[in-house]
């Protein structure tokens, strides 16, 4: 077991049962079937997971500690799931102060709050709690031992650290002295001095460099000093730090790890023949020691470690006095020991347990889904943004040096074979198809086109032709016709299809430029799917260039066409990684939910896009930028070289065919690409106007079979004299009322109640009985 290490006492609750309050809201809010009672069990399941982990006494061992992270996670699984608060799920959790021992004329401090953060703060608490107890325990003379105790410690301090970052938000109000953010601070740097300690427990039972061991015990010096000084907050932290144990301990602590240092640190200089430094090193050591043993002995016995340096101290000085004569530096003067840190909080990341299984796995919102496809639809806006801009970046490079007829120029040597590059370039037009594949994919494109307007257009006029009705009817029943206009019920349904119409309108644009360019590089394109020595016969002969050959703007203009392909490529490095990035926005969407009942989807999908694409537009404006400048340093160099070039006739006109190729292979890998973008977003986009033309089906379904309802009593209406309307209701004000609980049906209301007094009516008005009582019976059914 370890000594003169501090563990933190564990939080106690008070009874909860989850079962209850989540049964009756999932009752309300999931129609009755298996899914109900699945969500119902497991309800259940989590009152049981709160008594295991928090209702009785829990041993220190790993084991515990698993029970109490799973039902963190749980917790934490819960939460966007199920609206906690006080006008909807009221749970209240209680919670006593884990330091507050009581006095003798009260009970110790407890909270009680209807707050899932709160129980989350404090079973966190309990779990960074019990995992410095189970450190504590271990058993620091073997490795494993060694090992285990730095894990719970960084696991401690993490979770410390957690709720110093999230508690007050959590709360929304002060929480009790155990959870404030000063004490779990506090608590997170101590359980962080202990880890460090343990690591140069673990450094020195491996018989590491004593340089690596002192800059290992001064770090932990550093830690418990840090924790010391926060101690001294006495008005904010709880009593605990100074009436037990901690205080004293910390201070001793810290400067035992200082005394460590210095021993390491004097065996290191003794090595390096230093032997005042030596001596200044274990006299320093050995007051920090004399100031532990005078105050803190009853808290940590240092007699062994205090031997050890006194030893060395005598002899150094031995060894000094009658063979070194080293003058023996003060203190001050010393060069200050390093610090080395090999630990840090164990970040919480849920799940945090092993075993953990979300009991309501299944239970999403609809909201959720629909939040998720905006967020889907602006990550797609941004990501071909991104990809569209390096994408430009990509044109424009292949452009200017088109425009340059570089690389051929370099490699135009003769002025009569086929430079390189421009055989590389033909041999990857030719492997994509050559004109087939283009001529192929452009002739795909209208018909995919005509599809989706088609669809996004049957989907439109299913509205108008419903909303047409509903006006019609509206106009002729006037204020009998009792329902939601449809132009109203329509609007989100009418801007997805005018979104999709613009989509389809900007394609159709797009669709015309792709065959303008297509059109204009055509012949040349074709001229690169030619054999070799055809190629080679259409391109002019001109006067070689190898006076230039391994000249100085030569090398550079290579390496600049070099360092421009490293940046293309870093491009397509960024492009697949965008492309790959994947993040589950339904907790987020359904934490939104929880809290506010609604889901503000711009705001949160924003902040989520930033954060995980951010980095990456960042390096893609660096790439974009590098690549400005380089393409600035190739012009400049090239006027230079085109200066130092034989310039005539023939050979500007090669120099101009061979631009002329390197544009029409950049245009065709253009094309090609863009024709492939172009096709699988129709095909996209069929699925999904699919998917609109149901909603837009379902709804009109639905609104039909409402008019067909509404038009009966509307059309009977319609047909009763007004003076019959009033006769009517003035008989049934008269009828009496059931109570509530016994109206069982209107018909059974209308058979017990309704006909006597018809009857009395009808003798008086014979001629119009028939349809008044049709009327009547309309009533009450409607």
């Amino acid at each position: 077991m370890a000594t003169g290490f501090v563990s933190v006492p564990l939080k106690k609750s008070s009874e909860v049962d989850f079962a209850k309050p989540l049964s009756k809201f999932i009752a309300s809010t999931n129609p009755s079937g298996e899914a109900q009672s699945e969500y119902t069990r497991a309800a259940e399941e989590l009152s049981k997971l709160r008594k295991s982990a928090v209702g009785r006494p829990l041993d220190k061992h790993d084991s515990s500690l698993e029970i109490l992270l799973r039902y963190y996670d749980q917790l934490c699984a819960i939460e966007p799931k199920f609206p906690f608060s006080e006008n909807q799920i009221c749970i209240t959790f209680t919670w006593k102060d884990a330091f507050d021992k009581g006095s003798l004329f009260g009970g110790s401090v407890k909270l009680a709050l209807c707050s899932l953060g709160y129980e989350k703060s404090c079973v966190l608490f309990n779990a960074g709690a019990l995992a410095s107890q189970i450190a504590a325990e271990q058993n620091l003379e073997n490795d494993e031992g060694l090992k285990a105790a730095a894990k719970y410690y960084q696991f401690s301090s993490g979770a410390f650290q957690q709720i110093k970052d999230t508690v007050l938000s959590a709360l929304n109000r002060e929480p009790t002295m155990d959870i404030s953010p000063d004490t779990v601070g506090t608590l997170s740097l101590i359980m962080l001095a202990q880890a460090q300690e343990v690591f140069f427990l673990k450094a020195t039972a491996d018989k590491m460099k004593d340089a690596i061991i002192a800059k290992l015990a001064n770090q932990a010096a550093d830690y418990y000093g840090d924790a010391y000084k926060q101690c001294q907050y006495k008005e904010n932290l709880p009593k605990y730090f100074y009436f037990q144990e901690v205080l004293p301990i910390l201070a001793a602590k810290h400067c035992i790890m200082q005394a460590n240092a210095a021993y390491h640190q004097s065996v290191l200089t003794k090595q390096q023949k230093k032997f005042g430094e030596e001596i200044a090193r274990l006299q320093h050591a050995t007051e920090l020691i004399k100031t532990v043993a005078s105050r803190y002995d009853e808290y940590i016995n240092v007699k062994d470690l205090s031997d050890k340096i006194s030893r060395a101290l005598t002899a150094a000085k031995k060894d000094n006095d009658f063979i070194y004569h080293d003058r023996v530096p003060d203190l001050k003067d010393l060069t200050p020991i390093g610090k080395a840190t090999l630990v840090k909080p164990t970040p919480v990341n849920v799940p945090l347990s092993q075993k953990f299984t979300d009991l309501f796995e299944k239970m999403v919102p609809l909201a959720v889904q629909q939040a998720l496809s905006m967020y889907n639809q602006r990550k797609a806006d941004l990501v071909n943004r991104v990809i569209g801009q390096m994408r430009e970046a990509n044109n424009l490079a292949n452009g200017v040096l088109a425009s340059l007829n570089l690389p051929a120029a370099l490699e135009d040597v003769s002025g009569h074979s086929i430079p390189q590059s421009i055989l590389e370039k033909s041999k990857a037009v030719i492997q994509q198809g050559g004109l087939e594949t283009v001529d192929q994919l452009i002739k795909d494109l209208p018909e995919l086109l005509q599809r989706n307007r088609e669809i996004l257009l049957e989907s439109m006029k299913i509205l108008d032709e419903e909303e047409s009705s509903d006006n019609d009817l509206r106009a002729k029943f006037q204020q009998r016709w009792q329902r939601t206009p449809s132009n109203e019920l329509y609007k989100s349904l009418r801007t997805e299809g005018g979104n999709f119409r613009n989509f389809l309108d900007k394609a159709g644009q797009a669709d015309n430029v792709v065959r303008e360019r297509y059109s204009t590089h055509r012949d040349a394109i074709a001229l690169l799917c030619h054999p070799e020595n055809e190629l080679n016969a259409a391109i002019p002969s001109g006067n070689p260039a190898n006076s230039l050959q391994g000249t100085e703007v030569i090398t550079i203009l290579k390496s600049l066409l070099a360092s421009l392909d490293e940046t293309k490529k870093e491009r397509e490095t960024l492009e697949n990684d965008i492309k790959l990035q994947q993040f589950d926005m339904s907790s987020a969407f359904l934490t939104a939910l929880a809290q506010d009942g609604a889901i503000n989807e711009e705001v949160i999908s924003v902040t989520e896009l930033d954060r995980i694409y951010g980095t990456y537009t960042q390096k893609v404006q660096k790439n974009l930028k590098s690549q400005e400048e380089l393409l600035s340093s190739i012009q400049m160099n090239h006027e230079e070289f085109s200066k130092s070039k034989q310039s005539n006739a023939e050979a500007d006109s090669r120099e101009e065919m061979l631009k002329k190729l390197a544009a029409a292979h950049d245009q065709y890998i253009e094309l090609v690409a863009n024709l492939k973008e172009g096709t699988k977003f129709y095909n996209e986009l069929t699925e999904i106007l699919l998917k609109l033309q149901n909603k837009c089906t379902d709804i009109v379904f639905a609104r039909k079979t409402e008019r067909d309802e509404l038009l009966v009593v509307a059309s009977v209406s319609l047909l009763i004299p007004e003076e019959f309307k009033l006769r009517w209701s003035s008989i049934w004000r008269k009828c009496p009322r059931p109570p509530v609980q016994h109206f069982l049906s209107e018909k059974s209301y209308l058979s017990h109640h309704s006909f006597s007094e018809l009857n009395i009516f009808l003798v008086v008005n014979n001629s119009d009985s028939a349809i008044f009582l049709v009327y009547g019976i309309f009533i009450c059914l409607y």
